[in-house]
């Protein structure tokens, strides 16, 4: 997730701490990002208006002063089930980390009756995905879409063959069961299909894309032919 993103998650991890509150280095290991990073983003939290409490020593940590929540929610339990089974079923997607944020906070303002019977149902629902791409790859793809700038990926394709792009992001896609980032390759001059499981790094830069349409990205390639050549 972008830190726009990362500090609106920050505050609902905060409120729902309670009085508890969260250490610094609970909330690094929620967002994977690391101690002084959560530190700067409390401040821009309470800088935004926020009351942000800070207590230091055994038991100290971080949290909201006063709390706030969304009004309540009327969904029924299966309703409430539903959108969690469908988020359990896209991990591999782009922007689940915000999705399960989202479901999260829909979740803590539902009716509690509701909420137990959703939690009831849900070891009806199995859910076992593929392994999804690093959230840190993930992070920086979708950050450079949203932005829409550069991102410089390190990537292994079908034959094995590791290299280094700087790609142009355009949309993201689901085709043959496989997430694909599709942008314009810097390295090739071309549109290419990247595999998201096979990008094995990925740095947003500041330089903005050069505006490729849509409409250059053309069909998906055949499946057997290797991704991102």
């Amino acid at each position: 997730m972008n830190r726009t993103e990362r500090l609106h998650s920050l505050t609902e991890s905060l409120r729902r701490a309670g009085t508890r509150g969260r250490t610094a280095q609970q909330l690094a290991d929620e967002f994977e990002v690391t101690v002084r990073t959560i530190k700067r983003d409390l401040a821009a939290v309470g800088a935004g208006g926020l009351p942000v409490w800070g207590r230091t020593g055994p038991g100290g940590g971080y949290g909201l002063t006063e709390m706030s929540s969304l009004p309540p929610v009327n969904l029924t339990a299966a309703q409430a089930l539903a959108l969690t089974a469908a988020v359990s079923a896209t991990a591999q997607a782009p922007f689940s980390g915000s999705a399960r944020a989202a479901i999260r906070k829909v979740l803590d303002v539902l009716d509690p009756a509701a909420r137990r019977r959703a939690a009831e149902l849900s070891s009806r629902v199995w859910v076992d995905v593929a392994p999804a791409a690093p959230r840190r790859v993930m992070s920086a793809l979708e950050q450079a879409t949203v932005d829409q700038v550069t991102v410089n990926i390190v990537y292994l394709d079908a034959k094995g063959r590791r290299t280094r792009r700087e790609v142009e992001p355009m949309i993201f896609a689901l085709t043959g069961g496989r997430w694909l980032l599709i942008g314009w390759c810097r390295l090739r001059d071309d549109v290419r299909w990247f595999d998201l499981t096979r990008i094995q790094s990925a740095t947003a830069t500041r330089r903005p894309c050069t505006g490729h349409s849509i409409d250059e990205i053309g069909t998906p390639p055949e499946f057997a032919r290797p991704i991102g050549v």
